[in-house]
């Protein structure tokens, strides 16, 4: 079940590394990246979703505070595109495995939309002769 919050730890913890070195030319990460990180990492660890969770920006919790999510936002925005180039098998299964629960989704919706079409349909079975 944690396994989807264990690679958005993963992934998380990469943008944060890429973003410190790459763009702070930091050799290590510093003081505001590593906060940030164990934030986190908290924050993942509780979310309430679980294995179900929602990419962030779409999730209708929105679980960080105010300076974090500005931060986070920040450092998804420039380290994502590059995730492709530093570490192109954990972003392309990243964004796979979150087109697959949209995808998933809304077929559940679909799928509750139309049940009640069905059963009314084989509640009433027609004229017979």
């Amino acid at each position: 079940m944690r396994d989807r919050i264990e690679e958005d730890k993963k992934v998380v913890g990469l943008m944060i590394l890429m973003y410190c070195r790459h763009k702070e030319h930091n050799k290590e990460l510093c003081k505001e990246c590593t906060e940030l990180l164990h934030y986190a990492y908290a924050r993942l660890d509780r979310c309430k979703f679980g294995d179900r969770k929602p990419a962030c920006k779409k999730c209708p919790i929105h679980c960080y505070g105010k300076d974090m999510r500005a931060r986070i936002r920040m450092i998804m925005r420039w380290a994502g595109p590059r995730m492709v180039l530093y570490h192109p098998s954990i972003a392309i299964r990243h964004s796979i495995r979150h087109l697959y629960s949209e995808i998933k989704k809304e077929a559940t919706e679909t799928r509750s939309r139309l049940l009640p079409l069905y059963t009314l349909r084989d509640s009433n079975p027609g004229p017979t002769d």
